[in-house]
């Protein structure tokens, strides 16, 4: 009722202040009733006029909303939207179990509780950067989404790049990657499909993210490369040196091209990132099977769409909530780390199966629930938004950081990943690409993703470590200067 109330309220004051607002005024009708906007629209000649004309009027006032609600939120209603925000929720009794479970319990129970303790972590963490989002703007907010988006993902791989678990840290990178592009996806295309037969999306930004990992997937080519036609023409050591040089040079240029994607996305180009979602609903090839709730279904999602637009939590909760998050996530990443090595000779897995499959069900869990839940609602500009924008932030942002971070512990984190993680990699990002073009998709398609992961994932069980990429990986030299360097620390 509160909800109606403030609509009401909305259309009032947009109606008596100003005859400038009328376009308006009719588009929020046509938001909240489709039936009387249609009549409406036929009886007022002024209508069509008024909205051409005030266009950019309109773009204000709606940019202005998100920054300057009229209702402001209170403490007890910014409790209660935290504790609704997600239905995993509950899971966060498992943090206080997994930070005593360091102390008293196993390794195994300490891996388990906290697995299992960062997954809500992750979910809480996306919503406190969502609402400061709504207050900062587009811009800052943009930059909010960039610097949170992957924080479960940064934090664990700064815990393990300072534990000198260099395979872990690239098989975690990797994995991220393959599972947003493979899995994620392919769930989304697939679940989607089953309730429609085609839907569409906003081709321009999604290739665009995927355009970019193929500059990521050159930067691990071109280092494996390197490796394999330098080998047995210099010294082990000098060919590890250049590889070192190459990638932490690689890195900086890949910091550069993400800051001016973000740039290009929020500042000059803004428009080919919104035109088409801002029309999602009137596209014709998006049709669900259940022809009978389709105007319901219609009315849901623009009803969701307006809350999503509405801050939740007064501003300083939502700072709180991400100090907060972001304590304990590095706390419980920091058990889990610490007890990876034992999980590894207890199950009989390798650290590459752990950074590859496991870790990224941790960071990712939530995003994945979120991103197939609205590609059930029709909403695949979101989707595509979190899964392909996700895998590109991780490969533009947050590789290039761990090598940036690991020359500055003195830890020997490259860009190279052997032939078969780079092959590997390089088949998803094709595929994508590839099944992307259209700006379409099937339930078929989500299927096709979704085995090539399974079939990922089953190679990579039996992947032995020694096998993996990076630098400390491949010869007793470099192991015996790592360690000699941690020990004199």
């Amino acid at each position: 009722m509160e909800q109606t109330h403030n609509a009401e309220y909305s259309i009032t004051t947009s109606e008596t202040t100003s005859h400038h607002l009328e376009g308006d005024h009719d588009s929020k009708l046509q938001l909240n009733d489709p039936v009387k906007s249609g009549s409406s629209s036929s009886t007022d000649p002024m209508s069509s006029h008024q909205e051409n004309s005030n266009e950019n009027t309109d773009t204000a006032l709606n940019n202005t909303t998100l920054r300057q609600p009229h209702h402001k939120p209170t403490a007890k209603e910014g409790l209660m939207a935290i504790v609704k925000s997600s239905w995993i929720n509950p899971l966060v009794i498992f943090i206080p179990f997994g930070i005593a479970s360091h102390f008293v319990w196993s390794p195994t129970i300490t891996f388990v509780l906290n697995f299992i303790a960062i997954v809500p972590l992750a979910k809480l963490l996306g919503f406190a950067t969502e609402e400061l989002a709504l207050y900062t703007g587009e811009v800052v907010g943009g930059l909010l989404n960039a610097s949170f988006g992957n924080a479960v993902e940064l934090i664990v791989s700064i815990i393990a790049l300072t534990k000198n678990l260099v395979i872990v840290v690239q098989a975690s990178m990797l994995g991220s990657i393959l599972s947003n592009l493979l899995l994620v996806l392919g769930m989304c295309f697939w679940l989607g499909g089953y309730r429609y037969k085609e839907q569409t999306f906003n081709v321009t930004a999604a290739q665009t993210s995927a355009s970019l990992l193929f500059i990521a997937t050159a930067s691990l080519l071109l280092p494996a490369a390197f490796y394999g036609s330098s080998f047995g023409t210099e010294s082990t050591a000098t060919v590890n040196s250049d590889i070192l040089i190459i990638s932490r040079a690689t890195s900086i240029i890949l910091l550069i091209v993400y800051f001016a994607y973000l740039f290009f996305q929020l500042k000059t180009h803004q428009h080919l990132f919104l035109a088409e979602a801002s029309t999602e609903e009137h596209r014709p090839l998006s049709r669900p099977i259940d022809h009978e709730n389709a105007l319901e279904q219609q009315q849901e999602e623009n009803d969701q769409h307006e809350e999503e637009e509405t801050p939740q939590m007064p501003f300083w909760m939502s700072i709180i909530l991400l100090l907060v998050t972001t304590a304990l996530v590095a706390v419980c990443a920091e058990f889990l780390v610490s007890a990876i090595e034992v999980v590894v000779e207890q199950w009989h897995i390798s650290q590459t199966f752990v950074g590859l499959i496991l870790l990224p069900i941790v960071g990712n869990a939530a995003e994945h629930v979120t991103a197939v839940t609205v590609a059930y609602k029709n909403k695949m500009d979101l989707a595509l938004g979190v899964a392909v924008g996700s895998s590109m932030q991780i490969a533009l942002l947050v590789t290039p950081l761990m090598v940036i971070i690991g020359w500055g512990i003195n830890v020997e984190m490259s860009l190279y990943f052997n032939i078969y993680e780079t092959a590997v990699m390089f088949i998803a990002v094709v595929m994508v690409n590839y099944l992307i073009m259209d700006g379409k998709s099937n339930w078929l398609e989500g299927l096709m993703l979704f085995a090539i992961y399974i079939i990922i994932a089953i190679s990579f069980y039996y992947y032995p470590d020694n096998a993996s990429g990076g630098l400390t990986s491949d010869n007793s030299a470099s192991k015996a200067i790592t360690s000699t360097a941690i020990s004199g620390h």
